[in-house]
């Protein structure tokens, strides 16, 4: 892939700044602010993927820990109960033996994956270059 380098502006440029909250003209978020937890929750390597998975509809614990290939029972579990305290997913036990558990995305989580599509389709498109020291 051949790509040309672009130049950048220094800044952000006023009409991407036009669209960030009031106080965040800089891009920043200030300390203490509560997005930063919520991004850290949401971007998270794992979040990101389960997201993703239950875009696509309702799924089982087994399916989840399949999809996301490498992640820990630990790691789902914990990544699992902060999306979903965090009103992203729906955890929806079954009264069956054996226990059942899905878990599906919420209305904010549905709206929260559709923006996440663009960047990760960027990072699939470009991890090749970036990996390899190209711009």
């Amino acid at each position: 892939m051949g790509m040309e380098a672009t130049v950048w502006p220094a800044s952000l440029p006023a009409d991407l700044r036009a669209h960030l909250p009031e106080g965040l003209a800089d891009g920043v978020f200030p300390a203490g602010c509560p997005s930063r937890t919520v991004l850290d929750h949401i971007t998270s390597k794992w979040g990101v993927l389960i997201l993703l998975a239950l875009s696509e509809g309702e799924q089982r614990w087994s399916e989840l820990r399949r999809r996301a290939e490498g992640i820990s029972e630990k790691m789902l579990a914990q990544t699992l109960k902060t999306l979903e305290r965090d009103g992203l997913v729906l955890r929806k036990a079954q009264p069956v033996i054996p226990p059942r558990v899905d878990y599906s995305l919420t209305e904010r989580g549905y709206e929260l994956s559709g923006l996440l599509v663009p960047l990760v389709t960027w990072a699939y498109n470009n991890a090749d270059d970036i990996l390899n020291g190209q711009r």
